[in-house]
């Protein structure tokens, strides 16, 4: 259990808290780039911070205090200008760095006094990468943006879902180095929600917890598996700080505030060999719902499940009633990271997985269970046959309410026919999660 004291470390994100701190030493993804191709302002709630994303004529992106410094107008609804973000009120209008480059009536009655020069508003800066926008609200220089591997993954159908989860986003983490969840929350609860009662999927036997450069591994041994198997020699990734990585997926858990996390999911499907080369020209996104018509959470779906665990704990889970055991090795192991992280920027140093050297950025590779099924790819035969990859093709296997035309764009980009679905196994005994193999 940990002191009240010990849990608002860990779960407050707003400025000036040591894990708010902490969390703005590193890039955050917050936002899609196609998003931007149907809109050019929209406003983000980030850490608790009020702020307008944006994107200009001139293609540069943008993200800045929500409250224009003039008159306190709200910047979401400003437009855009060849350079900049102008306020719809009065036509102050601010560059990327939160700079004013100009006040239209001041800059004509009373040019010499340079009024706009003095002014300057709050402003991060963002990068695009692997079709995420990504924000850095921490000192500069800011570390590099990571350039993680599956970022450069070719002939393969990407898309990003994100979901508002109305809980504190340090419990969304915790879940990702809980392996012995998968067996419970994913196998057997998605038999029993079939009304069935079995069978279960097979018992965990070990778990086991490494820590590397840019995060922590957990492997596992079940009764179907042993210590040859790649998910114990190779294992699963819990991504430094906030993230999950298995293989075709990535998960972020974003704090929006305290109380509120953003869910930001990039999925990765390698095409069949027949259909190579593809490419895919811009990567969809989507926002998935979290609760059905009735406003019962929806279960249907791998991640949603995830959901329905985290908002149970409560909007912040209070950790001083809980009782952890041998399977929670991997969570106090986090946990005490994330406090040794945050002495560590009090004494000016970088925290754990602070990128600085280029040479270490150009593709950084993390463990991958079955790596070849991404770099390789396989024909569309074995993947028909593919338990886990062919039941894929049926649906987006990891969060409720594909849309339709995203649907129908991954089914064109892997060449499925109808009656090639006819041929692959469904359904599974229960949803997995990474795609690649058992989780």
């Amino acid at each position: 259990m940990l002191s009240q004291e010990k849990n608002d470390q860990l779960t407050q994100v707003g400025p000036d808290t040591p894990m708010g701190d902490l969390l703005r030493r590193y890039w955050m993804p917050i936002a899609a780039a196609t998003e931007f191709d149907e809109k050019s302002v929209r406003a983000v709630r980030l850490m608790g911070e009020d702020l307008v994303l944006y994107k200009d004529l001139g293609g540069r992106y943008g993200l800045i205090d929500r409250q224009c410094p003039h008159r306190r107008a709200d910047l979401s609804y400003a437009f855009v200008e060849q350079c900049g973000l102008r306020c719809n009120y009065h036509g102050w209008l601010f560059d990327e760095t939160g700079q004013c480059i100009e006040q239209p009536y001041d800059d004509v009655a009373t040019p010499d006094l340079k009024l706009k020069e003095k002014i300057k508003i709050k402003s991060y800066p963002v990068q695009e990468k692997g079709g995420l926008l990504w924000a850095y609200m921490g000192p500069l220089p800011a570390p590099l943006l990571p350039n993680y591997e599956p970022f450069g993954w070719t002939n393969g159908f990407k898309q990003i879902v994100f979901a508002n989860i109305p809980c504190n986003w340090f419990q969304c983490q915790e879940n990702s180095i809980d392996p012995v969840h998968f067996e419970w929350m994913h196998a057997n609860w998605s038999v029993r929600l079939r009304n069935q009662t079995g069978p279960y999927a097979a018992r965990h036997l070990k778990v086991g917890f490494d820590e590397f450069d840019h995060g922590f591994v957990y492997k596992r041994v079940r009764e179907d598996t042993d210590e040859e198997h790649d998910l114990w020699k190779v294992g699963r990734v819990c991504l430094w700080p906030n993230g999950v990585f298995l293989g075709d997926h990535f998960e972020w858990r974003v704090p929006i505030d305290d109380e509120n996390t953003l869910s930001v999911c990039w999925s990765f499907s390698r095409v069949p060999h027949e259909s190579e080369p593809y490419e895919q020209e811009k990567v969809p996104y989507w926002y998935g719902p979290i609760k059905d018509e009735q406003g019962r959470w929806l279960s249907t779906h791998v991640m949603n499940q995830d959901f329905v665990a985290w908002v149970g704990q409560g909007v912040v889970a209070d950790r001083r009633l809980e009782n952890l055991t041998g399977s929670d090795r991997g969570v106090l192991m986090i946990r005490r990271q994330f406090f040794q992280d945050m002495e560590k920027i009090k004494r000016g140093e970088d925290p754990k997985a602070v990128i600085r050297d280029p040479a270490k950025n150009v593709s950084i590779e993390l463990p991958i269970v079955n790596r070849d099924n991404y770099t390789k790819g396989m024909p569309k035969a074995a993947l028909l046959k593919h338990p886990i990859l062919g039941h894929h093709l049926h649906g987006y296997a990891f969060q409720a309410g594909q849309p339709q035309e995203i649907a129908d764009a991954y089914t064109a980009a892997m060449g499925i026919t109808p009656e090639d679905l006819e041929q692959v196994h469904v359904p599974l005994q229960f949803p997995t999660r990474g795609g690649a193999g058992a989780s």
